[in-house]
């Protein structure tokens, strides 16, 4: 098996099309590039933020989902009016110091604790970046629908953005969400998610509002619509592919797929 190193992973970067100064959100599997620690041993997730980095340089920025790994998300499924109660005495959430959701990955939280990196301030749909334009994509992040219009999504597509998936499961692609905004669908289910944070007075009660992001908006049989758009798209023959170590990759226009992606969901949600 081929040893990697940060070298042959900037090479692999490049040959998939990774250039200076891009703006990558990137979705990783560092088990199946190779990195995992029982695989490769300690310091695989600094090693291909290295890489990533190194590949992008220092006029470009890199983007991250991290979620937020609270200890009382349980009380979300719960009946709204019971809620209140349920939190009430329980330690607040901090939003910048939480850990990543566990499903998101390791390299996500090696990605939000290295110095340099910026987290946006919402517990439910929290954003990390660093890079050049870290700081204009996490911005004024919104409260309620924090992937929709305003949102750090819209403006990695905005800004000519690509999504960068390594190794990443076909319903792993973020910007989708956004695209669940945009799609024309009526009666697209929203769900709310409560929370206790600090405040100045101490503890305080918060929750958001926003669209369905855990079940989905509408409701669909079998295999996760995500999954199926991403696997539609990439059959368009329109994405750079390539390898990333050992793992199979791509690289995507933010801007198009998510407008691919809301396509689909006008056509097979209707």
């Amino acid at each position: 098996m081929t040893t990697i190193n940060q070298a042959s992973l900037q090479h692999d970067l490049a040959a998939l099309g990774v250039r200076s100064g891009d703006i990558a959100m990137v979705h990783v599997s560092l088990r199946e590039i190779g990195l995992a620690r029982s695989q490769f041993g300690a310091g695989g997730p600094e090693l291909l933020l290295g890489a990533l980095e190194a590949a992008v340089g220092v006029n470009g920025t890199l983007m991250m989902i991290l979620g937020s790994d609270y200890s009382h998300d349980w009380v979300n499924s719960k009946p709204v009016e019971e809620r209140a109660r349920l939190l009430a005495g329980t330690p607040p959430f901090d939003v910048r110091t939480a850990a990543v959701l566990p499903e998101v990955g390791w390299f996500a939280e090696v990605f939000r604790r290295s110095p340099g990196t910026l987290l946006s301030d919402n517990p439910s749909g929290r954003f990390a970046a660093r890079g050049r334009r870290a700081e204009e994509l996490l911005r004024d992040q919104p409260w309620n629908d924090y992937y929709g219009p305003g949102s750090s999504l819209q403006r990695l597509c905005d800004a000519g953005g690509k999504v960068l998936r390594i190794g990443a499961d076909p319903e792993t692609v973020t910007v989708l969400h956004y695209s669940e905004y945009l799609a024309r669908v009526p009666k697209k289910r929203r769900t709310r998610w409560d929370y206790v944070v600090p405040g100045a007075e101490g503890p305080r009660h918060v929750w958001i509002e926003c669209l369905d992001d855990s079940k989905g908006i509408v409701d669909w049989p079998g295999e996760d619509y995500f999954a199926l758009i991403t696997k539609a798209y990439l059959a368009t023959g329109g994405v750079r592919q390539g390898v990333v170590g050992h793992a199979p990759s791509e690289l995507i226009d933010a801007a198009v797929f998510a407008a691919f992606g809301a396509s689909w969901m006008e056509e097979n949600f209707a």
